[in-house]
């Protein structure tokens, strides 16, 4: 079955002729300024994720599913989904498992300070997670941009 190998959180991914190109990556804490109506300033971030594809499940369409969420679950406060599909290159090893490598830009706002996760899974199998912190910075004067 296809599955997620590896999901990270930087502060931009990108991924280019299967590779994968991370800037500001592996970090687990973000200090954030909160508005006086309680959310925090956006946050703008980059996932970058690897699913490994066994040779039995390749030329399948596969769905990868990415949510961010608080600790304790919940509603997400971000959610990224695509279809993917690798094929066998000509020449290929009989029984060699396939890497799909993606990246996702997003933004967010967090409606407290706490711990929040990422979460990727393929084809609603094993879930790899992330943990993070969000940290209050301090109330800001003035109301956050939409």
């Amino acid at each position: 079955m296809a599955e997620v190998e590896f999901v990270i959180l930087a502060n931009h991914a990108e991924a280019h002729n299967g590779l994968l190109y991370l800037s500001g990556a592996g970090w687990n804490d973000a200090a954030l300024g909160f508005t006086l109506e309680g959310p925090s300033t956006p946050l703008h971030f980059g996932v970058g994720v690897s699913v490994l594809v066994p040779w039995t499940e390749t030329n399948r369409k596969h769905h990868l599913q990415v949510r961010m969420e608080h600790e304790d679950g919940g509603e997400p406060l971000f959610t990224a989904g695509c279809e993917l599909e690798v094929g066998r290159p000509p020449g290929m090893q009989h029984g060699a498992d396939q890497r799909a490598v993606l990246a996702i830009d997003g933004i967010t706002q967090f409606p407290k300070a706490g711990g929040y996760r990422l979460v990727a899974q393929v084809n609603g199998g094993k879930m790899r997670t992330v943990s993070f912190r969000v940290h209050n910075l301090g109330t800001l004067p003035f109301p956050a941009a939409s």
